[in-house]
């Protein structure tokens, strides 16, 4: 029995055999038909005044006598024929030419043609109709018409109507002049009535919003923003000396649960001058205040005050200048407006790619610039660190600056090793003095220099950092990489009274993979730890003021959250927006510290764009120390576990009008404690949660 797909065969084969056929018929009928309408010979142009005859298909059969046969050897040869004299409709009648007809020439050539009975055929000179000679054609391949002037073709003039001259083409060298605005220009479809906006609309044309000058060619940009966070949270929290009201509360760790809110109101004011659209301003001047109000809510004594009679509840407001700096443009060095430029006062920086190592907001001196058509680029800075406000780790500019400096030099290098992908080279110096002043405490009496850990004595420290980062992508795989060596001594160490070498390494790896609107991302991180805290090095690794956007960023329990250690002094394992473990008193307020046992992070998360308006971001870390010996020393505790715990979260990020005007974010992070944690805090699963309202103008 022949299959289906066999019979299917056997029908379809006749079918398209008719097929064939019907489509070389077709194609025939079309060519035989294209042959019929060409006509034998040549014709007279319409409405000629020479007398044509009419062609044998325009003959009726009974007008058509019948001819008797001819012989082809007697038909006269058409080329000895005389020319049939063809004119234009209204031209006049050419004049006789004294030449004979049979002596006719080929264009552009003065002598008659051969004869015929030579052997060779006459030339036959070509003209247009109603043209009483032949026209030469012109070096552009034209004829001209009947009684024209013989001229060249001239090309299209594009500019004929406004009268403009062609400007000849500059050379690849040239240096251009800055041109003077016109604020004629920037206000004209205003006058028109075509663009009369209203203040508040920052949508549209708006003189807030640096789409037209203020004066001459001075622009002026305004920007607010409101940000709103509420944050409930469990986390390890150290019962207080003085004891709690509560019975039953005799243990070391006591309720954990806290509930934060806080209110940022940001405006950034810019004032620039020049046209930014392919090079930086000439001047800038930029002003950015932050008011900030906080509160906080505990359920022990001391956890937000040292003095245990101001109660659990905690608010505090604080004006600070986050921005407050002038810009210069140098100079262009090239004609793809390559710069250097120069800034001074409160800024903005970050020394590499993720915020691994410098990523704030200091007082400074800075020279930038761009080569080879923005392919290099380069930072040379120093930076002298202000004071933090201990709530809010705002700017305080009230206090005196600190003695702790900072010098960066880094360059950063697109399309190496390979187009897709930037790297980047750093060297930082870090020199900190602060152990030759007197103890430090916070706005809220808790001491942050010198930290509250093992001697509990000022020191001070020269660090020096080399890293590599890169960042882009090979093919589909995004990668972004970074590696710091950190190498230097300090004057004590944090266990020994003597001086101490500085040696320690850092190294973060991300690997993602785009699958339409998902993105799958792996992490890795490997901050070295301290061995021996009693020796002469330091190895474990600590930055200058870290805020990192890896594993999770904020949204993970690990890097938001401040988790103390609890018995073993009055510092953190890792900082609020911080991912190393450096028991320090603080990430804004304390120093450095190399003493510590490390980090070691491996991290599965995924970025899933549902819609252009929701994205949903997971993240799961798991938590190690690189080395226990700091921990077990600082506790007096043996044999603690290196393993910290699971971190697992979600982020839901909503942007209702498909823009950064109105985002807000939920997200909730749990650690699931390991062995190593529970030995230093017990079984409790630790969390947080943040809701975020940022609404911008």
């Amino acid at each position: 029995m022949p299959s289906v797909s066999g019979q299917s065969s056997t029908r379809v084969r006749p079918l398209a055999s008719v097929l064939f056929a019907a489509m070389l018929l077709v194609t025939w009928t079309a060519v035989d038909a294209q042959e019929q309408r060409r006509r034998p010979g040549e014709r007279a142009e319409r409405d000629s005044a020479v007398e044509t005859q009419p062609t044998p298909s325009e003959r009726s059969v009974s007008d058509t006598p019948a001819a008797p046969k001819e012989d082809a050897s007697a038909r006269p040869d058409p080329a000895l024929q005389p020319a049939v004299e063809r004119r234009r409709p209204g031209a006049e009648a050419p004049v006789p030419s004294a030449t004979p007809t049979s002596e006719r020439r080929r264009p552009a050539t003065d002598g008659p043609a051969r004869d015929a009975s030579a052997g060779a055929r006459p030339a036959v000179e070509r003209r247009r109709p109603g043209q009483s000679e032949a026209a030469t054609p012109t070096a552009t391949g034209e004829r001209p018409g009947p009684q024209s002037p013989v001229r060249d073709r001239q090309p299209f003039d594009f500019n004929a109507a406004t009268g403009l001259q062609p400007v000849a083409k500059p050379p690849r060298d040239a240096n251009y002049a800055k041109e003077t605005v016109r604020n004629e220009r920037w206000y004209l479809t205003q006058r028109l009535g075509i663009s009369d906006y209203p203040w508040w609309d920052p949508y549209n044309q708006n003189t807030l919003k640096a789409d037209r000058p203020i004066f001459g060619d001075w622009f002026f940009n305004t920007l607010l923003v409101s940000d709103t966070q509420y944050e409930p949270r469990r986390l390890p929290t150290p019962v207080a000396p003085q004891g709690e009201g509560a019975p039953g509360n005799f243990d070391l760790i006591g309720d954990g649960d806290q509930t934060l809110f806080a209110q940022n109101l940001v405006g950034s004011f810019v004032l620039y001058r020049g046209d930014t659209t392919f090079m930086p301003p000439d001047w800038e001047f930029r002003f950015t205040p932050i008011y900030n109000f906080n509160y906080a809510e505990v359920e022990q004594n001391r956890a937000v005050r040292i003095n245990p009679a101001r109660g659990r509840e905690r608010s505090d407001n604080f004006f600070a200048v986050q921005e407050l700096f002038i810009d210069y443009h140098i100079r262009d060095v090239s004609t793809q407006y390559d710069f250097d430029s120069v800034r001074f006062g409160i800024q903005p920086f970050n020394v590499d790619f993720r915020g691994f190592l410098f990523r704030d907001q200091q007082f400074g001196l800075r020279f930038f610039g761009n080569r080879r058509n923005n392919v290099v680029l380069y930072n040379i800075a120093w930076f002298r660190r202000l004071e933090k406000d201990t709530n809010s780790e705002l700017n305080d500019i009230g206090q005196s600056l600190r003695d702790d400096d900072v010098f960066v030099f880094n360059l950063y290098w697109q399309d190496m090793p390979r187009l897709g992908f930037t790297s980047q080279a750093v060297v930082l110096y870090n020199r900190n003095t602060e152990g030759e002043n007197a103890p430090f405490f916070n706005n809220n009496g808790f001491i942050e220099r010198p930290a509250s850990i093992g001697l509990e004595k000022p020191r001070s420290y020269d660090v020096v950092y080399l890293g590599y980062n890169g960042e882009g992508h090979f093919g589909r795989v995004n990668l972004s990489a970074s590696s710091y060596l950190a190498l230097g001594s300090a004057d004590r160490g944090v266990f020994v009274d003597r001086e101490t070498d500085i040696s320690a390494f850092f190294g973060a790896a991300e690997v993602s993979v785009d699958f339409d609107w998902r993105r799958i991302r792996l992490s890795a991180l490997y901050a070295s730890g301290d061995d021996d805290p009693y020796d002469d090095a330091e190895n474990g690794f600590d930055a200058v003021f870290e805020n990192p956007l890896f594993a999770g960023a904020d949204t993970s329990f690990w890097v938001r959250q401040n988790v103390p250690l609890i018995g073993g002094g009055v510092v953190t394992l890792s900082g609020r927006n911080g991912i190393l473990n450096s028991l320090r008193s603080s990430k804004a307020q304390g120093q450095s510290n190399f003493t510590n046992p490390g980090l070691l992070l491996l991290g599965i998360g995924a970025d899933l764009d549902l819609t252009p308006q929701w994205r949903v971001s997971t993240n799961i870390n798991q938590l190690a120390f690189a080395d226990t010996a700091v921990l077990e020393a600082a506790r007096q505790q043996a044999d603690i576990d290196p393993m910290i715990g699971t971190d697992a979260s979600i982020a839901f990020i909503w942007r209702p009008y498909f823009t950064q005007n109105i985002v807000f974010r939920a997200s909730a992070a749990a650690l699931l404690p390991g062995d190593g944690f529970k030995q230093l805090y017990g079984d409790e699963v630790a969390y947080s949660a943040l809701f975020n309202l940022t609404l911008l103008w």
